[in-house]
């Protein structure tokens, strides 16, 4: 018997929705993006984005429901991300949830948002992407916006989060790269497009490695970017003027013509995803791993998947595991791996009481990756 359940996520700024089928097949993936909306504003703006939430939630669920051909009764449970996410945005997902599930008499089931990104190594589309389940021991590599994490995951399911960033996460240095460069938002696109032309030996940027700790840290490499673009800035004229709007837009800086913008993002970019691929691919031969996993928005870049095949195949040698990460469409924010995190829940009687909240900060380690029913 299949198993229907409607994903809902708005944990940032997108309102997505998506129907899988038994916890691994995706039959729709609807995503209302305010990349736009939060653009002018250089990052994204909490209130703003609780506000479009609002109004676009219920169209983005029946968008879902309409392209995977089922109907509101043919659904088994509700699942919706519970955090970490903008308290503002995860509320509109989680009223939204209760109010469906009420409705329609179904399960709530709640879901914590990291464990849904590691989550999504398991989604197939059909006749785009259709994978099998990773091989454990994995290790997984974590990047999604402000958190970045290195886990094993065991073969008996038990989940342990062998190191974190201690400041900046991997996303967040590639924003504030972008934005310190004038390449505007997201910046992680925006680093990757601007270094396809430039040399990413050209600028030497520090690497912080910590020894041999699993941990991470991209504030000094960011801080070195700053004072290696300073002298090619040009100083504002003028301080801008006061703003009868709450939310003002960003005003990008201005360099001068000679400053090697592609050279200063391929370095930097390079400085970023060198540090995230060594660690990982030690920690998989450390912990004996027979998959290496990416998941979070930060797995959409091509150079980091290409660093990570290149470094897990110098540490293994010739028998190497597999590098995997989930197709595109699920690597950034998405309701497609919340739906399937919740299907796995759902099937061992993990349903929410009505009077569930939202969790802004809601660590992975309280997630619910912790047991074998995680890894189908």
């Amino acid at each position: 018997m299949t198993i229907t359940i409607l994903g809902i996520e708005t944990s940032c700024d997108e309102t997505a929705a998506a129907v899988v089928a038994d916890g691994r097949v995706v039959h729709s993936n609807v995503i209302a993006s305010q990349i736009e909306l939060h653009r002018a504003h250089g990052g994204v703006v909490p209130e703003l984005a609780a506000r479009g939430q609002v109004t676009a939630i219920i169209p983005v669920v029946n968008a879902a429901l309409a392209r995977a051909g089922v109907c509101r009764e043919d659904l088994d449970a509700i699942a919706v991300t519970q955090g970490p996410g903008l308290a503002g945005s995860l509320l509109v997902g989680v009223n939204a949830a209760k109010a469906l599930a009420f409705g329609l008499r179904k399960p709530l089931v709640t879901v914590n948002h990291l464990a849904a990104h590691v989550y999504a190594n398991w989604l197939s589309i059909p006749g785009v992407a259709e994978v099998e389940p990773p091989a454990l021991p994995a290790v997984c590599l974590l990047v999604s916006g402000g958190h970045t994490e290195l886990l094993v995951l065991e073969e008996d399911g038990i989940q342990r989060v062998l190191g974190r960033t201690l400041d900046d996460a991997a996303g967040e240095a590639f924003d504030k790269g972008a934005r310190l460069l004038g390449l505007g938002y997201p910046g992680g696109p925006a680093i990757q497009k601007a270094a396809a032309g430039g040399n990413p030996a050209a600028v030497a940027l520090p690497r912080a490695w910590l020894g041999e700790s699993d941990d991470f840290s991209f504030s000094g490499v960011k801080t070195a970017l700053l004072r290696t673009v300073e002298p090619y800035r040009v100083p504002e004229t003028a301080p801008p003027g006061p703003s009868a709007s709450p939310f003002p837009e960003h005003r990008p800086p201005r360099f001068h013509d000679d400053m090697p913008t592609g050279d200063l993002a391929a370095s930097f970019e390079m400085a970023v995803v060198e540090v995230l691929a060594v660690k990982t691919a030690r920690a998989a031969c450390r912990c004996g791993a027979r998959s290496v996993l990416i998941a979070g928005g930060v797995a959409a870049n091509l150079i980091l998947r290409r660093r990570l095949v290149e470094e897990v195949a110098v540490v293994f040698g010739g028998d190497s595991p597999p590098v995997r990460w989930p197709h595109l469409s699920l690597c950034t924010d998405n309701a497609a791996m919340v739906a399937g995190l919740g299907a796995v829940l759902y099937n061992h009687g993990e349903v929410a009481a009505w009077d569930a909240d939202a969790f802004p900060r809601f660590p992975l380690g309280s997630a619910q990756l912790g047991s074998r029913r995680s890894m189908p």
